[in-house]
Order: structure tokens, then sequence, then C-alpha cells
């Protein structure tokens, strides 16, 4: 599935944060938020960016009226959720454990995120049919 993943640059990470704001906006406005005061030159940057995010599948285009208007087509969460598998694929052999551990090991977590943690590992943990220690049901 990670192999299949197309990622985006940090420049249509821009353009994609914009739209994730505006749900839909046309190449000018896009331009006007992205570079405010920009020239023609940015505005072509951005009508690229946005046709090679068009031909990824990351937006779309409603051609419906004179100026076409483009909404995101992949959500933030789905984003972050392809860049994690991508390098946990890459970095750690398919495995969370190194990612997780280390994002635990990078900074002390609080009380109420240590909660959360293990709020989702058990449920989790429950629609697999495990059992809370671990064990299969």
């Amino acid at each position: 599935m990670a192999s299949d993943f197309k990622d985006i640059s940090d420049g249509e990470l821009a353009v994609m944060q914009a739209l994730w704001d505006r749900k839909a906006a046309s190449i000018r406005q896009l331009a006007d938020a992205l570079h405010p005061g920009g020239d023609h030159a940015h505005y072509t940057t951005v009508q690229k960016q946005l046709e090679r995010l068009e031909a990824k599948g990351f937006v779309t285009r409603d051609r419906g009226q004179h100026v076409h208007t483009f909404a995101a087509a992949v959500g933030r969460d789905e984003l972050l959720g392809r860049r994690i598998r991508s390098t946990v694929d890459k970095l750690c052999g398919g495995s969370l454990v190194p990612l997780l551990s280390h994002l635990a090991r990078a900074r002390e977590l609080t009380e109420p995120e240590r909660k959360a943690l293990r709020e989702l590992v058990e449920k989790r943990g429950k629609a697999a049919g495990a059992k809370p220690g671990g064990r299969k049901a």
C-alpha cells in the first residue's frame, strides 16, 4: 500500500494547507493567499502545483464555472497517515514499535497524553480480539 503513495513537495503542501483552510478556491485566491503582493510568476507556480496535485489525486477541479475552483481530495489526517505509514515502512520495516518508542522518549509525556495512549492501545486491542494482557480471546 505504501509503495503506491505519491508524496508531495513542501510547496504543494502549502497549497494543500490553504485548501484545507478554505474548502475550495481559485488559482488567484490561492496565489494571493500564499504570495501576498506576488506577481505572475507566483500565479503560474501555484497553477503548476495545482496541476501536479490534481494528477496525483490530491485535489479536484470544478470546471463548472468560468473560473475553475480547486478543493482538497485528501484530508489532512489522511495525508498524515500516508506519510507516517510510508516512513514506518521505509525506516522501521513496517513496525510501529520503533516509531512509537522514539516519540515516547523524545519528550516527557503528560499524564493526559499517557492516559489517551493507554486508552487507544486498549481500544485497538479489544477491536482486534485481544484481552487486556495481550492474549488473544
